[in-house]
């Protein structure tokens, strides 16, 4: 009994003979879910309403935890916000790139973002825009960056689009985009947690101001 344990520890293996985490994998979980609970937090309560000890909390974490990971609250709602860039490229910016149509692309980034937003944390980059508009903040400065490369991406494919006569000429392509991010944020914002409406809708949200006919409501079927 002795001898097997001896080997387990040896191998890195647990008690129950699974391999054990190196630090640096804990570390990496200890930072995920302090980062999402304080997504998740900072939609709810904003930036200015944000209590560390209560991030770490319900992250099941202590307080020297969280400063252990992070300096102070600046610090961990920068990391917040990449967080959430980064799984949004993963679950949403992902299937964006797979369309080689630009309307496809459009839509595509319409209904994944719909998707996206039925978790609580992913309404925090449209929270910190709002608190911190006309401020001049690291945070507010880092969301509004973000904000342009959204719309900026957007453009993009308004011109593509255009180019290859799938969309109709109209307003200048930055306007245009800037009312198809806002129609979209309006939509998924309005309603949060109701699938597999949110979907269908912010489709025909956005099919409109792009000026195309909206989607029929079979599209939902295997999107949800």
């Amino acid at each position: 009994m002795n001898v097997r344990k001896k080997l387990d520890q040896s191998a890195g293996l647990g008690s129950a003979g699974r391999p054990r985490s190196s630090q640096a994998e804990r570390s990496a979980q200890t930072r995920s879910a302090l980062l999402e609970s304080a997504a998740r937090s900072l939609s709810r309560y904003g930036y200015g309403n944000l209590v560390l000890e209560q991030v770490a909390s319900e992250a099941g974490y202590t307080r020297g935890a969280l400063y252990h990971q992070f300096k102070d609250k600046q610090d961990l709602t920068l990391a917040a916000l990449q967080w959430i860039l980064d799984t949004w490229e993963q679950e949403v910016g992902r299937l964006v790139a797979q369309e080689s149509e630009p309307v496809a692309a459009l839509l595509t980034m319409a209904r994944g973002h719909a998707v996206f937003c039925r978790r609580d944390f992913a309404r925090m980059a449209i929270a910190l825009r709002l608190e911190f508009t006309a401020q001049d903040h690291p945070v507010g400065r880092e969301v509004e960056r973000s904000y342009d490369e959204l719309v900026t991406h957007c453009v993009q494919l308004i011109d593509a689009g255009r180019a290859a006569g799938t969309i109709p000429s109209g307003p200048p392509a930055r306007t245009l985009a800037l009312a198809f991010v806002g129609a979209l944020e309006g939509t998924v914002v309005s309603l949060a947690g109701q699938a597999p409406h949110d979907e269908l809708l912010a489709e025909r949200a956005v099919a409109g101001v792009l000026g195309l006919t909206p989607a029929s409501p079979d599209r939902t079927q295997g999107h949800s």
